[in-house]
C-alpha cells in the first residue's frame, strides 16, 4: 500500500482507536506485531472484558511488542508510542485535555468499557485527527461510534469480515455506514504505520 491511497485529509492523525471482542487477543497480535519502539501516535483500545476479571491484556501486549503498553487509569495523561488498553468495568473516555476519565455509566451493548463510548469521546476531542478501528467482535458495539468518528473527519477503518474471527462487529459497521477502508489485519497494520509517517 503506498502512501497515495491515504487521503490528504487523514495524513496528521494524532491518535488511533481501536475496537475489539470476540477474537481480539488473535486480532490485536496480527494488528500490532512490528510495531517499532518509536511508533508516534498513541493506541487506545477498548477490548470487551468480563467485569470482575482482572485484565492481563497489558501484561500480555507488554510481553509481546515493543511498544510500550500501560492499562488505562482515571486523569492519566494520553502519551504518544504507547498502547492502553481499557481496564474491566468501566467505559474509557478520552477528556477534551487528552487526558482519560473512567466512568461507570450503563452498560452499551452489554458492555462496560464499550467501544462507541470510547470512540465517540475521542472523536469530540480529535476530531479530523482520529483514526478509528473496528475489529472482529460478536455484537454491533463500535458501529456508531466509529460512524461519529467519521462524521467528524477522522479515518473509520474496519477488519474484513471474511477474515474476522466473529464477523458480526464488522458487519454491523458496514450495515450502518460506509467506512473509508475495509481491510484484512495486514493491510490495517500497514496503514497505521503509514499514518505516522
Amino acid at each position: 500500500m503506498n502512501n497515495e491511497h491515504i487521503h490528504r485529509p487523514y495524513a496528521r492523525v494524532e491518535a488511533v482507536v481501536i475496537g475489539v471482542s470476540a477474537g481480539g487477543l488473535d486480532a490485536l497480535s496480527v494488528l500490532l506485531e512490528g510495531f517499532p519502539t518509536d511508533y508516534g501516535l498513541p493506541l487506545i483500545v477498548v477490548q470487551h472484558i468480563p467485569e470482575g476479571v482482572a485484565s492481563q491484556l497489558a501484561v500480555i501486549f507488554d510481553r509481546k511488542l515493543a511498544l510500550r503498553v500501560k492499562e488505562a487509569n482515571d486523569k492519566m495523561p494520553i502519551e504518544s508510542g504507547c498502547l492502553y488498553f481499557a481496564p474491566p468495568g468501566y467505559h474509557l473516555l478520552v477528556e477534551t485535555n487528552r487526558h482519560f476519565s473512567l466512568s461507570i455509566d450503563p452498560r452499551v451493548h452489554f458492555s462496560r468499557p464499550a467501544i462507541d463510548a470510547l470512540f465517540e469521546s475521542a472523536a469530540d476531542t480529535w476530531g479530523p485527527a482520529l483514526a478509528g478501528v473496528l475489529l472482529t467482535g460478536a455484537n454491533a458495539d463500535g458501529a456508531a461510534g466509529l460512524r461519529h468518528i467519521a462524521e467528524q473527519g477522522g479515518l473509520a477503518l474496519v477488519q474484513d469480515p471474511a477474515e474476522a474471527q466473529v464477523d458480526t462487529m464488522p458487519r454491523s459497521a458496514l450495515a450502518l455506514f460506509t467506512p473509508h477502508h475495509v481491510l484484512p489485519l495486514a493491510g490495517l497494520r500497514e496503514l497505521l504505520l503509514q499514518l505516522d509517517c
